[in-house]
């Protein structure tokens, strides 16, 4: 029987907690894998990781993986350069399972995704032995019945309601016409009406005024435990800390002993230096984003002045980026210190990327080195302001960049970071404020190779 609750607002590589009192002992708590969505990174789960160590999960049992090849193909069934299809995307899932699997000892994982991560979820348990391997499948924002469901339009793309791929997951699997492979426990998270993808209208899709054929329900599945949570993005059904209480109960049963974070005394950070594919005008060919380690990647660290993004002495870390893997780290820091995290590699504008304070230590630190695009080029000095756990909604958020709204946000929780182009290189500080957390940094002279980008935690 289809179940749905309304989730009101809530109070607030491998990752050791000890348990709290209040949190189940630890051998009772199974592994969980993090699945990461279309053209993202495993460093997206940073926070609900740290929420699940903050109510005692054992860092040894979180596992936020990273596909080379995040993005979908455009035809499913056709090799496009540097995108995986869903066969690969399966394929990956199924041998980071076994591999978690080996390393705990357990019987079984809880799978928790976001977005595209929860169709190969579904296809790794329904096609790939993962009935016999999964105990729990969470899947948030994913596009269960299509972003679209147009008969005739793009129906080899894996997010087509119409197309083989969801139509073969969503196909009955007993009398009652459940969608859901048992004896997998299965649970959706969606928004009430603010996930981009699970709209009537194709404006998200650059098709604004054409009906999409796809409802905000779209996500929910007939057999599931399927939980509505009001005005969450797209993003926000995974990494908020309400889909984190959603998920941490419907795994254990209670409720979680915190849904904030909570801070510890010194963190050691490490993440890898990833990069972008082939730069061209043509969107199906190029400015695609990979989870590979890009040759001859550097890094430096710097503790920053929290009001005015300036240097405090010399680099905490100056690193060449591991070639094989591109991890950069580790790096010992104290907790709640801002820092610049400065990315140089061929091919690449020096990326200048400042974070607020780090409260726990984290190993998904993962960083994007940038190119300057061909119409930012004329610009004396470029600041991104970018939000990776969300997106910006001009209706329900508070935020500002350099004192002003931020540019190029339109209605709706539609992206996830804004652009500011200067025309000189002000000597001073570039501040970025939403919901409530904080950013300063400086900006850099675009025109000797370098950006800004501040990028939110939160």
């Amino acid at each position: 029987m289809l179940m749905r609750r309304s989730l009101l607002a809530l109070t607030a590589s491998t990752l050791l907690l000890w348990g709290c009192a209040t949190a189940p002992s630890a051998p009772a708590l199974p592994p969980i894998v993090f699945v990461h969505g279309n053209g993202d990174t495993a460093a997206l789960w940073q926070t609900t990781v740290w929420r699940f160590e903050s109510s005692g999960w054992p860092r040894g049992r979180l596992y936020a993986i990273d596909h080379p090849y995040p993005l979908a193909r455009d035809d499913d069934t056709r090799a496009q350069p540097g995108r995986s299809s869903t066969a690969e995307h399966m394929t990956y899932l199924k041998a980071e399972v076994e591999k978690v699997l080996k390393a705990t000892g357990a019987d079984k994982v809880v799978l928790i995704g976001n977005s595209r991560g929860g169709n190969a979820i579904r296809n790794y348990i329904q096609n790939g032995g993962g009935d016999k391997t999964v105990s729990h499948a969470i899947l948030g924002g994913t596009p269960n019945h299509g972003v679209w469901a147009v008969k005739g339009f793009r129906e080899a793309n894996e997010f087509s309601g119409t197309g083989p791929f969801l139509t073969g997951l969503n196909a009955p699997k007993n009398a009652a016409g459940d969608e859901v492979t048992g004896p997998v426990k299965w649970m959706t998270i969606r928004s009430d009406n603010n996930d981009k993808f699970a709209q009537p209208d194709g404006l998200w899709i650059g098709a604004k005024g054409t009906a999409t054929n796809v409802t905000p329900a779209g996500p929910e599945l007939k057999g599931a435990t399927n939980v509505v949570i009001p005005r969450i993005d797209h993003r926000e059904t995974s990494y908020s800390p309400a889909a984190f209480e959603a998920a941490y109960r419907f795994i254990t049963g209670k409720a979680p002993a915190l849904t904030t974070i909570t801070s510890e005394a010194a963190v050691v950070l490490n993440g890898k230096i990833t990069g972008m594919g082939v730069m061209s005008d043509d969107p199906k060919t190029g400015n695609f984003h990979n989870n590979l380690p890009i040759p001859g990647a550097r890094l430096q660290v710097y503790a920053v002045n929290a009001a005015t993004g300036a240097r405090q002495g010399t680099a905490l870390l100056d690193k060449a980026a591991d070639a094989a893997s591109g991890q950069w780290g580790p790096l010992r820091t104290a907790a709640g210190t801002p820092l610049e995290f400065v990315v140089s590699a061929p091919g690449y504008a020096t990326t200048h990327i400042y974070r607020s304070g780090f409260p726990r230590s984290s190993e998904l630190i993962h960083l994007r080195a940038e190119r300057i695009a061909e119409a930012d080029k004329a610009s004396a000095a470029i600041v991104t302001f970018a939000r990776p756990r969300g997106y910006f909604d001009p209706a329900r958020d508070t935020m500002s960049l350099d004192g002003q709204s931020p540019p190029g946000v339109p209605p709706g929780a539609g992206v996830a970071s804004s652009k500011l182009k200067l025309a000189d290189v002000p000597d001073r500080p570039i501040a970025a404020s939403f919901n409530g957390e904080k950013l300063t940094g400086r900006a850099w002279p675009a025109q000797q190779g370098h950006v800004t980008v501040l990028e939110l935690t939160y």
